[in-house]
């Protein structure tokens, strides 16, 4: 059965998260502390980590990325700070998704699922006459990125999202679109799309702010090109 940790300081909605992921069919055990939180996953590993941003000592930007630090398990915020630098920052520590309290659980369900699908499935890119980019090399069924040789670090989400577009390569594909194919969300947060695009962008393009390959088309979405 799949195990979820939710690290939230709130103890009346630790439980009623925990309770209602338990009706959901996941295991669930709550944390009201980062500290706390990341002992417990050292200790036993969940599947899958909720964080809220504003814990006491530690916040949840740092919990994120002290997880990251040692572990790929995917994580998603449950905040009600919905601000885009807020977002934006969460994501940028290593979170995969972020959610707004009041938090509907039924699409909190539907979140972790997609997102435990993305991190235990194949990517398969079968439609792609070639994935060389000039010196940018994707290699699908190693699971790797090159640049001009050198290996490049991305995350799961972000080896996906490349794949997406290679598979699609110079034609543009809207957010919407991106959040489906590579989220499997039919609504989201195209936040998500534009800052694992930002992050790509500083491992893939020797100038982030000029990018080569992974461009924008104003108005429409992202493309790839050699």
């Amino acid at each position: 059965m799949t195990s979820v940790l939710v690290i939230e300081d709130d103890d009346r909605i630790r439980l009623s998260l925990v309770l209602a992921l338990e009706d959901e069919g996941f295991t669930a055990q709550g944390a009201a502390t980062a500290e706390e939180g990341l002992l417990t996953q050292r200790r036993s590993r969940a599947d899958t980590v909720l964080v809220d941003l504003m814990l006491p000592g530690v916040d949840g930007f740092e919990c994120i990325r002290r997880l990251r630090h040692h572990d790929d398990v995917p994580i998603i915020v449950v905040s009600a700070r919905d601000d885009t630098h807020d977002v934006v920052a969460a994501l940028e520590a290593g979170a995969d998704d972020y959610v707004v309290k009041p938090v509907a659980v039924k699409e909190l369900s539907a979140r972790l699922r997609a997102l435990l699908r993305r991190a235990r499935g194949a990517v398969t890119v079968g439609r792609v006459p070639a994935l060389v980019f000039g010196d940018l090399d994707i290699r699908p069924e190693a699971g790797e990125v090159r640049v001009r040789g050198e290996l490049v670090n991305v995350t799961r989400t972000e080896f996906r999202l490349l794949c997406e577009l290679a598979e699609h390569a110079g034609r543009v594909l809207s957010r919407e679109q991106l959040l489906r194919r590579v989220w499997e969300y039919e609504v989201g947060d195209e936040r998500l799309v534009d800052v694992h695009v930002g992050r790509l962008r500083q491992k893939i393009e020797v100038d982030s702010a000029e990018p080569r390959h992974l461009v924008t088309v104003r108005g429409l979405g992202y493309k790839l090109q050699r």
